[in-house]
């Protein structure tokens, strides 16, 4: 706790002390209160106990050591790509993805004003580069900081007009800030996508159709790829998502993160998988889940 800004440490402690009293209603997230995760995890859950963590290995240890009953963490932006590191820990986690969610992502710039007076913009990478455009045209430079709503406290605790703060427009109330700007995303469509994570026997979170996510490494051969993805092509199971990440530094071997609709037990995810193990070193489902939104 004592990472947190100090403005915000007296509402994490009190938040803290709530979910501790009912764990099985704790919801894990990354962040200072006002953060869009914290949002996010009022939506996706309005009876739950938030609790706020400073980092994502922070959420998901709060998960598997039982302090919570589930994380929600943010995996991808419609305008910067996907989060990062979470593809390292997701399948270091342990955990089981059980549902998504999205959110339409506003930010405003609050501080200690006035406006022209502003010369740094305080915020996690994400939100900076959701609004990098905003910030060049007004001649703000980005300043990156952990969290967004943390970030919002932390310009209370430097005391300085000349730095403000990108997050989510409850945090200036929260943390007793001016408003300087409101709706600034370099985009309308802004949103970003949660899932949420549990432990092994955790129920999916709602009814389908449903989504499988996995990760698979391929051999290192000639049309490797070509061949791993045939399956998911001859039985009509459709892939939204395929990203591929380095491990160990070695360029050696690609592995990828992928998204299907359907689920194991469903015939023909069933044999894409039987095809794709075939020509992969190594395959794991990370969890399938309801669908929250359709693609496409």
């Amino acid at each position: 706790m004592e990472n947190f800004a100090a403005p915000a440490r007296p509402i994490v402690a009190r938040m803290i002390e709530q979910a501790a009293a009912a764990p099985h209603r704790a919801v894990a997230f990354q962040g200072a209160p006002g953060a869009n995760s914290h949002i996010a995890a009022l939506e996706a859950f309005p009876d739950c106990l938030p609790l706020p963590c400073f980092d994502f290995s922070d959420a998901i240890d709060a998960v598997r050591d039982g302090l919570a009953d589930c994380a929600i963490i943010p995996i991808e932006n419609s305008l910067h790509g996907r989060v990062a590191d979470i593809h390292f820990l997701l399948p270091e986690s342990g955990l089981t993805i059980t549902g998504e969610h999205f959110l339409p992502i506003r930010y405003a710039l609050m501080g200690l004003g006035p406006v022209s007076g502003v010369r740094d913009a305080m915020s996690h990478p994400q939100a900076l580069g959701q609004c990098r455009h905003w910030l060049r045209e007004h001649g703000i430079a980005p300043v990156s900081y952990p969290d967004t709503a943390g970030a919002a406290a932390m310009v209370v605790e430097l005391g300085d007009p000349a730095t403000a703060a990108l997050a989510p427009p409850g945090a200036a109330k929260i943390y007793g800030l001016e408003t300087l700007a409101s709706d600034i995303a370099d985009a309308d469509h802004n949103t970003t996508r949660f899932v949420v994570l549990a432990r092994a026997g955790h129920p999916p979170v709602g009814e389908g159709p449903f989504m499988t996510t996995l990760i698979f490494k391929v051999k290192n051969v000639p049309a490797a790829l070509y061949k791993a993805m045939g399956g998911f092509a001859t039985n009509g199971v459709n892939m939204t998502k395929l990203e591929s990440y380095q491990q160990g530094g070695t360029f050696a071997a690609t592995e990828f993160y992928c998204d299907i609709e359907g689920r194991p037990g469903d015939e023909n995810v069933d044999r894409a998988l039987e095809e794709l193990g075939f020509h992969s070193k190594s395959m794991r489902v990370l969890g399938a889940y309801p669908r929250a939104r359709a693609r496409g």
